[in-house]
Parts: C-alpha cells; sequence; structure tokens
C-alpha cells in the first residue's frame, strides 16, 4: 500500500483497518451504482470485493508472489527485492489481513447501506 506503516504486528494491524476502510468506501460507491443502474446487491458486493482485495492488497500480494516464483539466487538481487517491501519479515500475515480487512470492509457496508435501504423501503406503503 506504500503508506509509512510500523513494523511487525502493529503495522500489519493498520494495513488491516486500512483495507477494512477501503472495503467500505468502494461499497458505499458501488451500492450507489447500483442503486442508481437498478442493478441487485450482489452486483454491488462482488465487484466491490474485488476492487476493494486489488486496491488495498494488490501490491504486497505481487510482491508476495513475485518472491515465491522468481529464483533469487544472487545475494545481491535478493538484497534487492527484499530492500523494496516495507516489512519482508511480516509481509504474508500482511496481506492476509489486508484481504481480510477489504472484505470485511464490503460485508460491514453491506450491513449497513442495506439496513437503511431496508428502513426506507418498509416505510413506504
Amino acid at each position: 500500500m506504500n503508506l509509512p506503516l510500523h513494523f511487525g504486528l502493529l503495522g500489519t494491524l493498520e494495513a488491516g483497518l486500512i483495507a477494512l476502510l477501503v472495503g467500505l468506501l468502494v461499497y458505499a460507491l458501488w451500492h450507489r451504482l447500483a442503486r442508481a443502474l437498478a442493478w441487485t446487491a450482489g452486483h454491488a458486493i462482488g465487484w466491490s470485493c474485488v476492487i476493494a482485495v486489488v486496491v488495498s492488497a494488490g501490491i504486497d500480494a505481487w510482491k508476495l508472489f513475485y518472491m515465491g516464483m522468481v529464483r533469487l539466487e544472487s545475494p545481491l538481487y535478493a538484497r534487492l527485492f527484499l530492500s523494496s517491501i516495507h516489512d519482508p519479515n511480516e509481509l504474508g500475515s500482511r496481506v492476509v489481513l489486508e484481504v481480510a480487512g477489504a472484505l470485511a470492509g464490503v460485508a460491514l457496508g453491506w450491513v449497513v447501506f442495506s439496513s437503511r435501504s431496508g428502513e426506507k423501503s418498509a416505510s413506504e406503503p
């Protein structure tokens, strides 16, 4: 996410919280778009999940994938690649919490915004 986060578990939790807020914001935008275009809630939830995960965990997930697939045989190349990662020791747990945070943010947005639209439709005859 390229933000100046703390190292260790605190930085991982911060990244997860930021991903939760990203998921909530993305679902709010997709909820409005889905209501304007008369789409079902499934479209808003699905696209919000995809976009929130890509935005919040995309760079870290790519670096985790790249580190697992590319053969870093030279100590120089390994050092150069690891220097581009904010906290290489916590990269895996940061990716997991970013994905979980983004999905939880979308779920939280669905609960908040679907209860609002349910109240409006229930009050109208």
